[in-house]
């Protein structure tokens, strides 16, 4: 009974400390972790440059063999932690996780997948939890309900956009023709949608003085053409100002649902206690 007993508060102190980012040692924890993520990060991006590669190789390859092997066990350990190991698995977090770990190992099989190891920096994600930002997550969670309540919306304003990008793109290879770049319809709708979203690539210009002139409204049109999903979302934003939800960095034992309201004693998902 004792070996149970201890067996679970031994589990219970390690997801804490993997977990949660309200105590000391998992702060330390989790600093730790995003020094370890960016430092593999650096480590890739140094090895892409050819010299310096060519000269510190064998360093390179050490240090990211080590750092891969700090992550996967802390992998297996964050697995270990959790009363229901699929739910982590199989989540966001957790599949970043699993990601940032395989690129190395894929690197015995496949030459050059260890670059895909700057994935890690996904995981630099965590960092809303470790600094405890919960107005930002509440902030998130509050966009992202803006953001569904406006989808039909936005769908028809897209929708609207593609119309206009290809009446728009016929109508400049009618002017312009394929002598100025404009060689189809399809290449022509490519420049309506450049020039449209301000981008401006300039490898397709017009030239006669009716296609300038129908250029520089599109351009104009493209600078209102922002600012109405803005205020499509803005709108909902403030429909749902009054309901803001507080939230925490409390990570369910069970489930590892995260996002959970201030004082919450239980998990909303799976009803477990929290910690």
């Amino acid at each position: 009974m004792n070996k149970i007993k201890n067996n679970a508060s031994w589990k219970h102190r390690l997801h804490e400390i993997i977990y949660e980012a309200d105590t000391q040692a998992g702060k330390v924890f989790d600093v730790v972790l995003l020094i370890a993520i960016l430092a593999s990060v650096l480590l890739v991006m140094l090895e892409s440059v050819e010299s310096f590669d060519t000269k510190y190789h064998s360093f390179l390859d050490i240090s990211e063999w080590v750092i891969t092997l700090l992550f996967s066990i802390e992998y297996v350990l964050r697995i270990i932690a959790i009363k229901k190991p699929l739910r982590y698995i199989f989540s966001f977090y957790g599949l970043i996780d699993l990601l940032s770990t395989m690129p190395k190992y894929l690197s015995l099989f496949f030459v050059g997948s260890h670059h895909l190891a700057a994935l890690r920096a996904l995981r630099l994600l965590r960092i809303f939890r470790i600094l405890k930002l919960a107005r930002y997550i509440g902030a998130s969670n509050k966009l992202l309900i803006a953001l569904k309540a406006s989808k039909a919306k936005i769908a028809v304003f897209l929708f609207f956009v593609v119309i206009l990008c290809i009446i728009l793109g016929t109508i400049m290879y009618m002017i312009e023709g394929a002598e100025n770049g404009f060689t189809s319809i399809p290449r022509s709708v490519y420049w309506a949608i450049v020039t449209l979203t301000t981008v401006g690539y300039g490898d397709i210009a017009p030239h006669s003085p009716f296609g300038q002139l129908i250029a520089s409204a599109v351009m104009i049109l493209g600078y209102a053409i922002i600012a109405i999903p803005t205020g499509i979302v803005s709108s909902e934003m403030t429909k749902n100002r009054d309901n803001e939800i507080e939230t925490n960095t409390q990570v369910c034992p069970s489930c590892a649902v995260e996002n959970h309201k201030d004082g919450a004693d239980f998990c909303y998902n799976c009803g477990s206690k929290l910690n």
